[in-house]
Order: structure tokens, then sequence, then C-alpha cells
């Protein structure tokens, strides 16, 4: 039960796990070919056979899973068949214990009596059912254990025995996934670690194994929980702590926050009412108006006749996404209604619950990224950061630079004037994130974040200010006055964040990128300039440019002038261009000399992926757009990837490439970190 709820992918347990055909033999059949075949909802459709009547050697004989498991799943069915249909009233004090000690959660027995979660643990309470919190002992019972880590159960005896000492809650991540990754958890270890050195007691509660904040000496204690109301409440209950923070962990602690205080739960840092208006684009909207920032024209439609009202008055191309996203997820550009109407369909149909927000798509602009701590009065400035690849590409996804390297003194100094007078609306005390996008001159506010973001390790790396713990303190009640943090040091030197992507691993898919992001980690560069600490970013997340040979163009109409500068970079760095038809004779054009090479859908040998195949190409630069575009692409990317040819699917991911080839930048010039922060 604990680890299903883990998960957070919407199950509370054995819930249902989807709709089943009516007749009889069809759902036999359909259950069957679900448990043989390995496959995500597996688990879930085990109970779901279970449930129909199936055997434990029948379900054991399809599955090919210990029998040991098998038994304890159908234990739990069985457990939520004896209480399904039964009024709250009538659990008693021994049922519940029973159901909770069979790992069952007040939602999922919410569910099968047909009552509301906080009912389900009102009763629980009043009944006298709490779990009970057990030790497992670091030193192996050799010594007493002074970093222990604890899990609930439902038992008679409670080991947790809590101090009496001034403490402070710091709620994890929970499972890593696109979106959501170890960038948080960075977050959280420094904040226990500063709060610690500050003499608070500083308690852990997280489920994920992979991370540092589960280890079990980054904290004074550590609670192996699902992160969900019902969890963190009972250690809080047990605890009794100074306060809670949700600011570091991402989206899953914050989706507590408000739950959390209504229950009476002290929320350090920024209020969850805040972070609630930064998320509610209609709030947030009557914000930037009243304090006089421009965002892009945008609406939110919660039908499709809406969307397409709204699509009307804004003009194509939009963003489209669901509200309540991490990580860009269900995010697409769409250029006409047919597209809107094909997307509207299957994003109510993912998310009903919730509205979808539509923003006018800018085009060609600059995207940054600023990370900020406020302590209410005042605002310190973390990093500028300007993303390499234009807008429309996800902020986790595109390559960054600090300082940014395209924008003048004065538009770097309004964007952080913007960042203070949004930091301090929002009574932001912690870290801030803002998007920022800059269009001909225009500077425009797409994205607030009153919490961590995933860029403060590598602003913090960049600059050698510990952004987390610094705001870990003024959460906590300290000013930065007292802390001493004036402004951040603006390096000289520069810095690059390179994504790291999976693609390798999942043949058949498209290594092109978008507005949902797609990478899995992260890697940086440092240097002295730009083309060379770009260098360093490319081979650390896998991608070793090349100093010689050549390099295939094929682009987007729209991309084509940013192609010519790209190609004479490349020619004055001793490179030969090859290009498909459009591309070549926009190249000819401009004077760059280019062999033209047929697309593979040309029918003509040798084709592209033949030339590749064959070893003629070392660097692509491949940019499409279109449904029709972009598959007739395809097969170059997931060459390129395969062949392991360094490749761009964004005009200034190749433009960057280029300038880091034709400077000669040597990636192996190596500096210690502590030396670059002098």
């Amino acid at each position: 039960g604990k680890a299903i709820r883990a998960l957070e992918v919407g199950s509370s347990g054995f819930d249902f796990a989807g709709k089943l055909p009516a007749d009889p033999e069809e759902r036999d059949a359909f259950l069957a070919e679900r448990l043989a075949i390995p496959n995500a909802e597996r688990i879930w459709w085990i109970a779901e056979a279970f449930r129909f009547g199936f055997s434990l050697a029948r379900v054991g004989e399809l599955t090919k899973i210990d029998p040991w498991f098998l038994r304890e799943i159908q234990a739990v069915v069985a457990e939520e068949e004896r209480l399904r249909g039964k009024a709250l009233s009538e659990l008693d004090a021994e049922m519940m214990r029973r159901a909770k000690a069979m790992g069952l959660s007040d939602a999922r027995i919410a569910a099968l009596v047909g009552a509301s979660e906080d009912e389900v643990r009102a009763r629980r309470k009043a009944l006298g059912v709490d779990p009970a919190f057990k030790r497992v002992d670091t030193c192996a019972a050799e010594f007493e254990a002074v970093t222990p880590y604890l899990y609930s159960c439902y038992e008679q005896e409670c080991e947790a025995e809590p101090t009496e000492r001034r403490k402070v809650i710091v709620l994890g991540g929970g499972p890593n996934r696109i979106g959501q990754g170890i960038e948080f958890d960075y977050c959280c270890v420094h904040a226990a670690f500063a709060l610690r050195e500050d003499g608070f007691e500083t308690i852990m509660v997280n489920c994920n194994p992979e991370t540092v904040s589960t280890d079990y000496d980054t904290s004074d204690r550590l609670y192996f929980e699902p992160l969900t109301a019902e969890d963190v409440l009972a250690i809080v209950e047990k605890e009794k702590p100074f306060g809670v923070i949700v600011q570091f962990g991402g989206q899953t602690p914050l989706k507590l926050a408000k739950q959390l205080e209504a229950e009476g739960v002290p929320i350090l840092g920024t209020s969850p009412e805040m972070i609630d208006l930064a998320e509610d684009r209609e709030r947030f909207q009557r914000l930037l108006k009243e304090l006089g920032l421009k965002q892009p024209a945008n609406g939110t439609a919660r039908s499709v006749d809406e969307a397409i009202r709204i699509a009307s008055a804004i003009g194509y191309p939009l963003v489209v996404r669901p509200s309540y996203v991490l990580g860009g997820r269900a995010m697409q550009i769409v250029h006409d209604e047919k597209a809107l109407l094909r997307y509207m369909r299957e994003a109510v149909e993912a998310s009903p619950e919730h509205p979808v927000l539509l923003d006018r798509f800018l085009d060609h602009a600059i995207e940054l990224d600023v990370d900020a701590v406020a302590d209410g009065k005042r605002v310190v400035i973390g990093g500028v950061m300007e993303h390499i690849e234009a807008a429309g590409v996800h902020s986790g996804d595109s390559a960054c630079v600090l300082p940014p390297r395209s924008l003048d003194a004065e538009t770097v100094a309004e964007i952080e004037r913007q960042t203070e007078k949004l930091a301090l609306a929002l009574q932001v005390r912690g870290l801030i994130n803002i998007q920022f996008a800059v269009q001909d001159g225009e500077i425009y506010v797409l994205e607030v974040n009153p919490r961590a973001s995933r860029t403060v390790p590598f602003v913090s790396k960049a600059t050698g200010i510990p952004l987390a713990k610094i705001a870990a303190r003024v959460m906590a009640g300290k000013t930065l006055d007292e802390l001493g943090v004036v402004r951040a040091p603006r390096p000289k030197h520069v810095s690059v964040k390179e994504a790291v992507f999976p693609f390798t691993r999942f043949p058949g898919v498209d290594p092109l990128l978008g507005p949902e992001m797609k990478s899995t980690g992260e890697a940086m560069g440092i240097a002295e300039d730009f083309p060379t600490a770009f260098a360093k970013a490319q081979l650390a997340a896998g991608m070793r440019l090349p100093s010689q040979g050549t390099a295939f163009i094929s682009v987007r109409d729209r991309d084509k002038p940013e192609a010519v500068r790209i190609a004479r970079l490349l020619i004055k760095a001793g490179f030969s261009i090859l290009a498909t038809r459009g591309t070549a004779e926009a190249l000819a054009r401009a004077g760059v000399p280019v062999e033209q090479v047929a697309k593979v859908v040309e029918g003509i040998r040798p084709h592209i992926v033949d030339r590749m195949l064959a070893g003629d190409v070392q660097l692509v630069v491949n940019t499409a757009e279109g449904e029709k575009a972009i598959q007739d692409s395809r097969e170059i990317r997931r060459a390129a990837l395969e062949l392991n040819i360094p490749y761009y699917t964004t005009v200034a991911g190749g433009l960057a490439a280029a300038q880091a080839i034709a400077a000669g930048a040597d990636p192996t010039q190596v500096k210690s970190l502590q030396a670059w922060h002098g």
C-alpha cells in the first residue's frame, strides 16, 4: 500500500485498474493478457484478476511472479472486499486496525465505504487507531544508534521517542521522474544541513531510496514514508515541529501545503495562499496587471468551445497545457484550430478536473530563468540565466548560460527589478524562480514559482552562493541582513548547463525537443568564455563536438537565416556542408558552398541516412515543423542518435555548437570549483 501511493500516479492502493469488457469470457481473456504481458499497470490488473475469481495458481502461471508476493496481494484484495459496501459507522476499532495493518490508506478505505478521506481519518482517530513508528537500527545493535530512521506500522509499541528540541520537518521530492528529479533533493539536503548548523533538529520525510536526503546521516531523523497528507500528518502529530518546509521538494510537497495548513500544521516560508496565487492563472493575471508587468496574451478554457473562442481572440500559434503540471507534461504548441481541437480532446480526457491554459507563443523570443531568495522585505538575485534554445523548448530541456550573453545590462537590470517586484508582492520567504521571455525589446513574465526550482544547484555552483541554505535559514526566521547576504556575486567566468536525455534507452523515440520535458539529468561546464564552457557542457553530457569533417544542415524555412550563420562558422573551421534541397538552395543564395543530398522520402540513393551510415557526416543540425516534416526527418535524428553523431534539433543549439567549434574550444582545460570562486 505504501509503495503504491508513494508512486504518485493518482492511486491510493489496489484501486480500479481500468475499463473491463462486460462479457465474462472477453473479460477473462482481457485480464489474462494484461497479466501475461509485463506492463506499468500489471500490479493493479493482478488485484482485478483476484476480484474476478482468478486462482493463485493461475495468476502465478500467467505472471511468473513468486507466489509469496501474489498471496500478499490476494490477502489485501480479500480485506478490501470485506469492507466494500459497508457504512463507515459499521467499522469498529478491530476492523479499522486490521485494514490499516493490511496497508489500506484512509483514501482507499474511503473509496470502499463511500465516505471522504477526512471522514475516515476522523473515524479512525475517534476509534484510537493511530500508527506506531518503528526504528531501523543503523548500528546493528552493536551500540546506540544516533542516526535513526523510522517507518510507520499499525502495531502497539512505538519506538519514535521524539525529543523536546526545536524541530523542522523537510518534505522531500518523492520518486524521481521527468520534471522532478535530483535537483530538488539537493535543495532538501542543503536545507537539512543549514538548519542543523543553526541548532534545529532536522527531520526528513521522503520515500526515495536513491536520494541523498534518505541517507540516514543527512538529517537528525529520517521518516521513510510516502508524501501524502495522511502519512505526513501522522509524523507531525508525533514530532510536533516548529515548522514544516514544503518549498524544496518540487510539486510533490507543494500539493500538500493547503491541506496541511488546514490541519493546523505550521508551514515555514511563503504561505500556501501565495503559492496558490502564483499557480492560479486568473488570480496571477490580476496581480501582474496591478504591478504593471506584461505577460503573453492568454486565457483559461474549461470547454472545447471556450478554447476555440479564446484562441480566436489571442491568435495562433499557441502554447496549450493542462493546469497544475510540472515538467510540461501534455504541453504542446498548436498552429491552427484543427490541432487545437485534437489537443483539447486528448488533454481534457487526461485531466478532466482541471482547465486548459492557452498562451500566445512568443516565437524567436529569448527565454530566461531567474532564481532569487527573499525574506519578505528584501530580495537577493541569485542569477539570471539565458536559455540557449529559443522559446518553445521546455526550460528543463534547454541548455542555459550564466551570465546572459545576448542581453544588454539595461535589460538584465529591468528583469532583476521585475523579479524583486514580484517576490515582494507574493510575500516570498525563501526561494522564488521566475521565467521571462524577451521579444523585440519587450519583457514578458511567463511563469512564477515561489519555491525551489531545478536550476538552484546550477546557480549555486556557478556563483558560489548556497541559495538553498540561505533560503532555509530565511524560512526559519532569519533576515537576509542578519545573514549578511547583500547580493550574489557576478562571476567573471561563464557557466553552461546542458540537459542529458535518455533517448538511447528508448528505440524508436524521436529526439526532437519541444515544450514537453524529456531530459532526465543535466551536466555543467565552466570556462573563461562561452564557446569553451559550451564545449565542456556538451562533453559532460556525452556529446563530443567534432573538430573537422562534414556537417549536415536541414532546417525549416524560418530557421534558414540562422542556418547561413551556422554554415559560415563551420566552413571557417574547415568543415564541408551537406544539406537537403530547400536548405541547400538558401545556403547557395547566400554564397555558402554546399553539397545537396536527397531526403529519405525522395527515394533517391544514396540519401542522407545512407551518407550518415557510411561515416560521411560528423555533425547534424536538423529542425522541423508540422507533422509531415517531423515525420520525414525522423530517421535522420534517429540515425544520428544511434551512430553517436552530435546532433542539434534547434538552430540556437546548432549555432552554439558552431561557435564552439569555430573558436577551437578545448573542453579538456580543468580547474577546481574552489579555484573559480577564489
